[in-house]
């Protein structure tokens, strides 16, 4: 008898990590990719152009680089996410890349959540990624005004300045330090 040859998926496949057909429906666009990952304490951002040889990362950003301008708070939250994709968005405005399109890969959209605030402040940094306004969070939202509502009902004196921070470290990301 003979045996059943079986087709055994790509490891990345096999892993969760890569979904291959809507990667190679993302490529054949020709277009830069909008990365933005996050995970329990970071959100990274990155800019990646494919070529023959490997994709290539144009410009990144990652929240642990908001310490170094001020940011004291989680960097895993709203506001963080948001400035992590306006500090990516001021390191590629210099390089004249046009439409991009955003590459969530394997992660469901949440309407206002990190990802989505992330891509608000690459849009408003100049990026031109097109998407549905109604996902993007409110500007309440993304100063942080939820945070501060929590902090006031558990009494947090800390979590009430993250507004003016925000602000401080906005300022520096924009104005360039």
């Amino acid at each position: 008898m003979r045996k059943k040859l079986q087709n055994v998926p790509y490891r990345r496949k096999r892993e969760g990590k890569t979904n291959y057909k809507k990667r190679l429906g993302l490529l054949k666009g020709g277009k830069p990719r909008l990365v933005i990952r996050g995970s329990s304490k970071n959100i990274i951002a990155q800019i990646i152009k494919y070529e023959i040889k490997g994709d290539k990362v144009i410009a990144a950003s990652s929240s642990k680089e908001l310490e170094k301008l001020g940011w004291k708070f989680s960097r895993s939250n709203i506001p963080a996410a948001y400035l992590t994709g306006l500090l990516l968005g001021k390191k590629a405005s210099s390089q004249k890349l046009g439409e991009m399109v955003l590459d969530s890969c394997l992660r469901v959209l949440a309407r206002g959540g990190r990802i989505c605030a992330a891509l608000k402040g690459c849009i408003d940094a100049g990026l031109d990624v097109k998407c549905d306004e109604s996902i993007l969070p409110s500007d309440d939202k993304v100063k942080g005004k939820h945070i501060v509502d929590y902090a006031v009902i558990k009494k947090d004196m800390g979590g009430q300045k993250l507004p003016s921070v925000f602000d401080e470290v906005k300022k520096k990301i924009i104005g360039g330090k």
